[in-house]
């Protein structure tokens, strides 16, 4: 073999692997570029992974930092799921109703509607926001107010001390508490303001969902589901 024809050879060869890597890229890009789904919502979150239903479909578990269907999930914690669609960054939180992602907006659902699931043992949990800030409640419908404890208040960076002194009648007798009202409390995309609340000198795994939130809604409960529907 003569040595221009093995330079023909050689040339050829490295122009067949960059015809080849260019066609992988243009594949790669076509197949990042793929239509945004229509909607995704956020049913539940395993570790460090979101349980996504996009447009529909069967729930599919993504860990943060991979994609599905153009969805890239970001990071997954507090019961929200941060993620990027379209370019687009947008929260995602447990027990909202799918939101919409067509569009340049990407805008929440704002149905006015709650809906949880029970858990094993019948109790109703979910995450939320106090004050813009992130918190766990528990629905009791036989609690007076939204009611939590001393250092869940701190955390959520409210300060008590202002509130008014009242005595509260608990399981162990009489105790102190603060009545102080919450400039905003938010499930889902439902947010009320002004809310009633009782910080007590215990300490409480949850925030109680009391009536000063619920008595804002029709509630209606089939089987282990409870549906929150804000009041007209």
């Amino acid at each position: 073999m003569n040595f221009s024809y093995r330079f023909a050879c050689t040339t050829f060869c490295r122009a067949m692997v960059t015809l080849a890597c260019a066609g992988a890229a243009v594949v790669a890009s076509a197949q990042d570029a793929g239509e945004a789904p229509k909607s995704v919502a956020l049913t539940g979150i395993l570790g460090n992974k979101a349980l996504l239903v996009v447009d529909g479909g069967a729930p599919k578990a993504v860990e943060a930092g991979s994609s599905y269907q153009n969805v890239q999930v970001l990071s997954v914690k507090d019961g929200e799921a941060q993620v990027r669609i379209g370019g687009q960054p947008l929260t995602l939180r447990l027990g909202e109703s799918p939101v919409s992602v067509r569009g340049s907006a990407l805008p929440s659902s704002n149905t006015g509607r709650i809906v949880l699931m029970a858990n094993p043992q019948g109790h109703f949990l979910t995450p939320g926001m106090i004050n813009g800030k992130s918190t766990r409640f528990l629905v009791d419908t036989g609690a007076t107010t939204v009611s939590m404890g001393m250092s869940e208040a701190r955390k959520l960076g409210i300060d008590y001390s202002k509130g008014r002194a009242v005595r509260m009648g608990t399981a162990n007798g009489v105790a102190q508490g603060w009545y102080v009202q919450l400039a905003s409390v938010r499930i889902s995309d439902v947010e009320l303001r002004n809310v009633d609340a009782v910080i007590g000198a215990g300490e409480m795994p949850y925030v109680l969902l009391g009536n000063s939130f619920l008595n804002s809604f029709h509630m209606t409960r089939i089987g282990p589901q409870l549906t929150l529907d804000r009041a007209k």
